[in-house]
């Protein structure tokens, strides 16, 4: 590395357990991150700060008025333009080393399964199920890491799950196809700083993902209730019988809807464990 380079990231260098070695790992990685709204921006901009050497930034929808009250990437100059460019503007500011690839379309089909297989981490920062269920099945695929989050209201949860470990659950062994109860910021609102505690948590899981650091959320899945400030865990066990992952060997992400966590069959599944009381 240069001595720009280690100057810029001396902070986190000067920890341990990254070191130089951690942070070369970073420079070389490669994460596709699907949204860039209210999650995905405080994601790519961590990851961007944090030296992360290749972004791939996917979404279809350009910025409006309502979004800049919670999508901190994006500015009041930047409606009308597509998402992924005002972010790359962004993220070019933040840190002009970084790769940056622009995808302004939805990620479905084989243009999907191209980008996940090349990416070292993949980051859901998706609002539908739909798109959801395709990045779990490409995930498993490919054997990428997965970290999905989701926040509305003052509510927000995040999960880890990575289809190269052999008891890991997946998005399906949970919520399957058919299930579907969409909730969205639009018809339900949100607090602003809920997605930037969410998308914050993403993007640390995902530096750890890389870089080996620490124990990620795989086979949890972690609550926040902004109300309290309380955070809580269910641990996740895989589902043998489940369709999108039973017959494969290995582990995959679940985000669970936030509006069902309290069904039947979340708590016959889930252990449930309170972090904060």
């Amino acid at each position: 590395m240069e001595d720009q380079q280690l100057l810029r990231y001396s902070r986190q260098i000067m920890l341990p357990e990254l070191d130089v070695a951690g942070q070369q790992k970073l420079q070389e990685a490669t994460v596709l991150i699907i949204g860039m709204g209210g999650l995905g921006c405080p994601v790519a901009m961590y990851l961007a700060a944090a030296g992360v050497g290749h972004l791939i930034i996917a979404d279809d929808d350009t910025v409006e008025l309502t979004n800049l009250q919670r999508q901190i990437a994006h500015s009041q100059a930047d409606i009308g333009k597509s998402k992924v460019t005002s972010a790359s503007d962004t993220l070019k500011g933040l840190n002009p080393e970084v790769q940056l690839s622009l995808i302004d379309e939805r990620l479905q089909g084989e243009n999907l399964e191209r980008n996940v297989k090349i990416a070292t981490v993949v980051v859901d920062a998706t609002d539908n199920f739909k798109t959801r269920f395709s990045i779990n099945q490409a995930c498993l695929k490919f054997r990428v890491p997965l970290v999905s989050g989701a926040a509305i209201r003052m509510e927000g949860q995040v999960a880890v799950f990575d289809s190269n470990q052999q008891d890991s659950p997946c998005y399906q062994c949970l919520y399957r196809e058919g299930d579907e109860e969409e909730a969205s910021c639009s018809q339900n609102g949100v607090m602003a700083p809920v997605v930037g505690i969410v998308g914050s948590v993403q993007a640390m899981e995902t530096l750890k993902i890389i870089t080996g650091i620490g124990e990620p959320l795989v086979g949890r899945l972690l609550l926040l209730d902004a109300r309290s400030m309380q955070w809580r865990e269910l641990k996740l066990p895989r589902d043998p019988h489940c369709s999108a992952c039973g017959k494969i060997d290995g582990y995959l992400l679940l985000l669970y809807p936030l509006t069902r966590l309290s069904s039947p069959r979340v708590l016959n599944r889930a252990a449930t464990t309170s972090l904060t009381h």
